[in-house]
């Protein structure tokens, strides 16, 4: 009996070691893992330095970038140019020609990179400018079925493209992927050759970070894309050559003859207004004189609420110019080749292209 005290004693502290030990043990697991963790964190860490070392403040290496394929390369719009004024204002103004040639196939795009990706706007968009049918399906759920659509979208629009000059920056993978600077350059060729009823931000230029994946290590450049030019430089790219790019480039001389005569034209209606005509390019730029000069021709008055009579803003002077080409197209007129807002910015040829249009037609007219 004496014994059981004692032994019940010495069967504690092995309990008590026992249990130290497993603890112990335990404890030594997890520091383990935690400095494992530690290690892996900073090779990650040390491995981003050196993968990223040109990298702009405030871009994020994307874990997709570090999957890529030897000499793959992945292309992202640097944030500081996303939030550019004049590039928002480009995305904005694209997105409501978009809109405004959609309205009747109740389209309405809200985000470039969110809407355009999977070829069905752009299909649409393409073939609502070019007046053709594409033979893709009309909705397509799956990555493969989108591809495939946006694959023979692109071949459409390369191959109406390609002859006028314009350099190729957008492919099915850069469009699906949501390349935003892909979808912009698309857009503004398009919105170029078909001579959209728009007037496009001059000059914008974005940054971009290309990353390119050499022998196992990501490399990075930041890159400058020019977006838009000057709008001479932009529609000059596609304008077909008439007998004023001649006129202009070889016979400047006679360039006053032609003038004088379509003054003198003008001025034999307007003076039943009291109104005089002496520079064409700066006295049509707000479209009044167009929009009364065609009341004259086609004898009937305009009311004064269909346009600004004393116009300030270059919005009210492109409505105006644009409402006087609606009024040609009533009075069986073609449409114009000029853009309303050549007329506005004081494009010469432009102006020329419209007044000689109404000589030719009402010439004989008293």
């Amino acid at each position: 009996m004496s014994l059981t005290p004692s032994a019940s004693a010495s069967l504690q502290p092995a309990k008590m070691k026992k249990d130290e030990s497993f603890l112990g043990k335990l404890g030594g697991t997890l520091v383990r893992k935690k400095r494992a963790k530690e290690v892996s964190d900073l090779h990650e860490e040390g491995k981003n330095a050196i993968n990223a070392p040109l990298l702009p403040s405030g871009t994020e290496v994307h874990p997709e970038d570090t999957l890529l394929e030897e000499n793959a390369e992945r292309i992202m719009l640097d944030p500081t140019s996303r939030e550019n004024l004049k590039f928002k204002d480009l995305v904005k103004v694209l997105i409501d020609w978009i809109n405004s040639e959609l309205e009747e196939e109740r389209i309405i795009v809200k985000d470039l990179e969110e809407d355009c990706y999977d070829g069905q706007v752009l299909q649409k968009l393409f073939e609502k400018l070019s007046g053709r049918k594409l033979n893709v399906a009309e909705v397509t759920q799956s990555e493969i079925g989108q591809k495939q659509k946006l694959q023979t979208v692109l071949e459409a629009v390369n191959n109406t493209l390609r002859p006028h000059g314009w350099t190729v920056e957008w492919s099915v993978d850069s469009i699906h992927s949501k390349n935003l600077v892909a979808i912009v350059y698309l857009l503004v060729a398009l919105a170029m050759h078909f001579q959209a009823p728009i007037r496009l931000p001059e000059h914008v230029s974005v940054q971009v970070v290309v990353v390119k994946k050499r022998e196992g290590i990501l490399q990075t450049a930041v890159v400058t894309k020019e977006l838009t030019s000057t709008t001479e430089m932009m529609m000059g790219r596609f304008a077909e050559r008439d007998a004023f790019d001649t006129l202009l480039d070889h016979a400047p001389d006679k360039l006053n003859v032609v003038k004088t005569s379509l003054i003198t034209f003008v001025n034999k209606h307007l003076n039943k207004l009291n109104l005089e005509v002496t520079e064409l390019e700066s006295q049509f730029a707000d479209g009044v004189y167009l929009i009364l000069l065609m009341g004259l021709l086609e004898d009937y008055f305009v009311p004064l609420y269909n346009f600004f009579l004393t116009p300030e803003s270059f919005e009210q002077k492109v409505h105006n110019v644009a409402f006087a080409f609606e009024l040609m197209q009533d009075g069986g007129l073609k449409k114009p080749k000029a853009r309303p807002e050549d007329v506005v910015n004081l494009n010469l040829k432009s102006t020329l292209r419209v007044l000689y249009n109404l000589f030719t037609n009402y010439k004989n007219s008293d």
